[in-house]
């Protein structure tokens, strides 16, 4: 009996010497037939930023090469007009006004109210909630190695940045929403970012988070794991800041097309007339802000060179976007987004619309183009289904999957897409809603709750407002609004009690005496000169513009 038992215990462990090399090569051979996925996101790129999208003034070859080898999208937009909320939506598959993130963190009054603002935004939340699965760690959970690089934006505090989010790696992600947010750092070494380490003076940020993501990308392929690379470029948001060699090559080309003598920006609006912050660009030609941009596209076609390199081109799926519309209106407005109204910072379509390219071997047609209307909510649950993973609706609830668009079908069961933003923007833009359906598109305005109704197809450029000759389809789609906006349990802004309508005037005709008094505060106030008179009028004038003090 003992020598049977010890002959047949010789030969299972013969058995499991012979088979199970083969059972693990099985194995990893299952995990490399996963599709690794690289999620490229920029920072405040307009949706007519690239060459392929219609620029003729900024370069994009490689993304213009990608777009020619994977699907175009024209009607891709973000959840929200301003970063973090966008970021959230990208990361849970739900919109602002679910995962509480509906302004960037902290926002524009996180300061306290502003006399010249007739509504007081809600609070909101500056992270994610804990109990949130986010995409990274869905894909972590089915044994994708994770990485992530860039702006994060979605936490102050290190128990919310993304190595607690599901990310295996962090480089450079923190609280800051740009590279300079803290008054120290910028896209040149040294970053004073405690998630990235500083390089040799000089040092690029754009390529150095590309040389981190490509060393996380080489090590999991030796090791045969799929991977999930979220590389999110701090570029272009501001500080618009580049290369000089770049910067020299767009002044020429500025130059050599007649742009450098063109009237470049407009104040065409109400809310910008005598508001010396506020401008709207509206030719591109701004040469460090396309220096910066030529980074991002150089650094794409790294990431795409490499790709071949390693042999993995044919099995990894890439998708480029942005978390909002192009800065086209305020702080430099070093973009342009027309023929879209406005920029960052609103709903309309040059805040909320933004470029998207998926590139998915083997299953999209190269040079394809959609013009479905699809929000970034729809990336979770697209990216789970390229994996070959079962749907999380109860997660992803926003979001739809984008697979039938880019297998080649014409349209998918996309409901209605909505914004729900009720905070000031630091770009002009107000407290107000949105709603797309189909063509149309609805924006509504908090302050006075006036509505605006627009047919997109005929009027991208949102012109020829038809709430008054169209009041049938203005009252239902305010109707589907305001109850999507009861369902989901939206926040909404309420009197302010501070208001003063004639503060903005005030600073209007104060602003040369202030300008005089910020130049000249060390005299005015310096011990040795100090002359009460003189200065008194001008003190009490920042007393109350400053401080609030009637």
């Amino acid at each position: 009996m003992t020598k049977n038992k010890n002959a047949l215990i010789f030969l299972l462990v013969g058995f499991l010497y012979l088979f199970c090399p083969l059972v693990l090569s099985a194995q990893q051979k299952a995990r490399q037939s996963r599709p690794n996925i690289i999620f490229v996101l920029t920072d405040d790129l307009g949706w007519r930023d690239l060459g392929v999208y219609g620029s003729t003034f900024d370069e994009t070859p490689n993304l213009d090469k990608l777009a020619s080898e994977g699907m175009l999208f024209t009607d891709a937009y973000a959840s929200c007009n301003v970063c973090s909320p966008s970021r959230s939506s990208i990361m849970t598959g739900q919109y602002p006004v679910h995962t509480g993130i509906t302004d960037w963190i902290t926002g524009r009054q996180s300061g306290g109210p502003m006399p010249y603002d007739k509504l007081l935004p809600p609070a909101f939340a500056f992270q994610m909630d804990s109990s949130e699965v986010t995409i990274a760690q869905s894909l972590k959970n089915a044994g994708y190695a994770t990485f992530f690089a860039g702006k994060w934006h979605l936490g102050l505090t290190e128990r919310y940045w993304p190595e607690q989010e599901g990310f295996d790696v962090n480089k450079g992600g923190w609280a800051a929403g740009n590279p300079k947010a803290y008054g120290m750092g910028g896209y040149f070494s040294p970053y004073h970012n405690p998630r990235l380490s500083d390089g040799p003076k000089g040092e690029f940020l754009t390529d150095r988070l590309t040389n981190e993501a490509i060393s996380f990308i080489k090590e999991k392929t030796s090791k045969g794991l799929p991977f999930f690379v979220d590389i999110s470029f701090y570029a272009v948001h501001q500080p618009i800041e580049a290369k000089q060699e770049y910067i020299t090559k767009f002044k020429e080309k500025a130059h050599h097309l007649g742009l450098d003598t063109m009237q470049q920006f407009v104040k065409d609006a109400a809310w910008m007339k005598d508001e010396s912050g506020f401008q709207e660009r509206i030719v591109q030609a701004n040469p460090v802000y396309a220096a910066l941009l030529y980074s991002v596209d150089e650094n794409v076609g790294r990431i795409l060179k490499l790709l071949k390199q390693l042999g993995i081109e044919k099995n990894t799926i890439i998708v480029f976007s942005s978390d909002n519309g192009g800065l086209s209106t305020s702080e430099g407005s070093p973009t342009s987004n027309y023929p879209l109204r406005y920029g960052k910072g609103w709903n309309y379509e040059g805040g909320i619309r933004v470029p998207l390219i998926i590139k998915w071997p083997g299953v999209t047609k190269g040079g394809s183009i959609s013009d479905f209307p699809v929000v970034n909510t729809d990336f979770y649950p697209t990216f789970l289904q390229m994996a070959g993973m079962p749907l999380m609706p109860e997660q992803h609830k926003d979001g739809v999957s984008l697979a039938p668009l880019l297998e080649g079908k014409k349209s998918i069961d996309q409901p209605a897409i909505y914004w729900h933003y009720p905070h000031y923007s630091n770009q002009g833009g107000g407290p107000g809603a949105a709603i797309r359906e189909n063509n149309w598109k609805l924006v509504q305005f908090y302050e006075d709750n006036h509505v605006e109704l627009y047919n997109l197809r005929a009027d991208i450029e949102e012109r020829r407002d038809l709430s008054y000759t169209l009041p049938g389809r203005t009252a239902d789609m305010l109707h589907l609004l305001n109850l999507w906006k009861k369902q989901a349990g939206a926040k909404m802004p309420a009197i302010n009690p501070y208001y003063n309508p004639d503060y903005k005037e005030l600073m209007k005709k104060n602003n040369e005496s202030m300008r005089q008094y910020l130049s000249h505060y060390d005299t005015l106030f310096s011990k040795e000169i100090y002359d009460p008179n003189v200065s008194k009028d001008l003190r009490d004038q920042y007393n109350r513009l400053y401080h609030n003090k009637n």
